[in-house]
């Protein structure tokens, strides 16, 4: 809690007062001292107020630093549903936050060195295993080449293919120096089959080169999200520089593929079961098959890329659409030769637990009643000299779905004033609402005041005492 300083100061040096500089003519400040002579024969008393006429002083509180500070911990807490809504001030909501049990570990035992269950919608792991170790992932890296390709917007231009293009290893299109092909026809053959040429050509077409289009490819992964990708090859290569080996973690993989969710044109390539096109000249004809074989194997399956080198062994990264409900799951060094199964356990088992364990949940609290906030050196309503003003906090009604397991709480901290310095402006805001999901903020929303306040004016006094004791009435 912020401290608050008080400071005292004498009534008659109130700025504009008489006695102090003000400029009020003669008869005013006759008045204004017969007023107090009048006054000074009476004791005026109320509650935490005193007007001594002997000293001519008044007690004024003042902030030491920012008006902004913690509500009262007087407020106890209170429970929406499941989920536990302390005060920011209440003491004990640092032990509450760092001492929840940690969700309980999920039964199943997974093949891959590295995995990830992700909220795509939030980008919140919901599971993970070394989900923050950087490891080798093969042709996943082709989901990014796809969509900078598509946001590109060059998807109907003509590619030529270069010699170093054609000379790509297996998996491969078997283009031929000097082809061309439709930019778009290549992101089927990347995404389908996988084709190691196809993507160098749309990386030297989109990028001007290998090198410059992997910096392209950098750069939107930090865009995104990501914190720990370094890509070299537009298709997942095993490849090593000065700056460090062409990887990813688990995590970053995930919240890729959540971004690609958001196109729908890489939903259409990656889900088309086959597609056949011609080079530039039509001289020969190609076909592509789809090889992402959990598209078939669980309801709701959405898209996704294999991956495999000697370096990164067999990689997957996937999404699953049920409902409201959105998954991606992202598995790093899932086996070796002969297993290349050992993807479609591990992606069933994080895609069922998800599934089994989580539901979209509305946490905001609706119709919240905040205390009314002390406003310090406000004009009094309705000329009563003692009278304390206040104003009403606010905050707007939303809506806040969160996907949650049953045994995750939601903690709101309320983070106002416990005063503010008039003037107040109908409208400002004063404070904040912030919803945390474990320890995680998943939402913060405004509070503001509901009523403007004046200030107090330094002549306040000398027309209260004229209305009040002079004025025919």
């Amino acid at each position: 809690m912020k401290k608050i300083r008080k400071k005292s100061f004498p009534l008659a040096c109130l700025p504009g007062a008489v006695g102090c500089g003000g400029k009020r003519s003669t008869r005013s400040a006759a008045a204004f001292l017969c007023a107090l002579a009048f006054l000074g024969q009476m004791a005026l008393f109320e509650t935490g107020h005193a007007l001594i006429f002997g000293g001519l002083q008044a007690q004024a509180a003042v902030s030491a630093d920012s008006p902004l500070q913690t509500a009262s911990a007087e407020q106890p807490a209170k429970t929406i549903q499941n989920p536990k809504i302390l005060l920011a001030e209440e003491p004990g909501r640092k032990e509450l936050l760092s001492e929840e049990p940690s969700p309980e570990e999920p039964a199943f035992q997974l093949y891959a060195k590295a995995a990830v269950l992700m909220d795509a919608d939030s980008g919140r792991v919901l599971y993970e295993k070394e989900g923050s170790t950087r490891l080798p992932n093969a042709s996943t890296t082709k989901i990014l080449t796809a969509i900078l390709t598509i946001e590109s917007g060059k998807m109907e231009e003509t590619a030529t293919v270069s010699e170093y293009g054609a000379s790509q290893p297996k998996v491969r299109l078997g283009m031929q120096a000097g082809d061309t092909f439709l930019i778009r026809d290549l992101l089927y053959s990347l995404m389908l089959e996988s084709h190691n040429d196809s993507a160098v050509v749309i990386a030297e077409h989109i990028g001007g080169s290998v090198e410059g289009f992997a910096a392209m490819m950098n750069e939107k992964a930090r865009e995104i999200g990501c914190t720990d990708t370094y890509f070299i090859t537009p298709n997942g290569l095993d490849a090593q520089d000065e700056t460090g080996v062409h990887g990813t973690t688990a995590r970053d993989l995930a919240l890729m593929l959540s971004y690609c969710l958001k196109n729908e044109t890489f939903l259409e390539i990656t889900r088309t079961s086959a597609y056949s096109f011609s080079n530039g000249n039509g001289s020969r004809q190609y076909s592509c098959s789809n090889h992402n074989s959990f598209l078939s194997m669980m309801e709701g399956a959405l898209t996704g890329k294999t991956g495999f080198t000697g370096n990164a062994g067999y990689c997957y990264v996937g999404a699953l659409r049920q409902g409201e409900r959105t998954f991606v799951v992202a598995l790093l060094a899932c086996g070796w030769p002969n297993n290349k199964s050992y993807k479609w356990v591990d992606t069933r088992e994080l895609m069922s637990y998800g599934l089994n364990q989580y539901r979209y949940e509305e946490v905001f609290e609706h119709e919240k009643e905040l205390s009314d906030i002390l406003v310090e050196g406000a004009r009094p309503k309705d000329w009563k000299l003692y009278q304390k003003t206040y104003v009403k906090p606010l905050i707007a009604d939303s809506e806040l779905k969160v996907l949650k397991k049953d045994s995750e709480e939601i903690t709101v901290v309320y983070d106002v004033p416990k005063s503010l310095t008039a003037p107040v402006k109908s409208g400002t805001q004063i404070g904040t609402a912030s919803y945390f999901l474990e320890e995680q903020c998943i939402g913060t929303y405004p509070i503001t005041v509901e009523e403007s306040v004046e200030q107090m004016e330094e002549d306040w006094y000398f027309q209260y005492i004229m209305q009040n004791f002079f004025l025919p009435g």
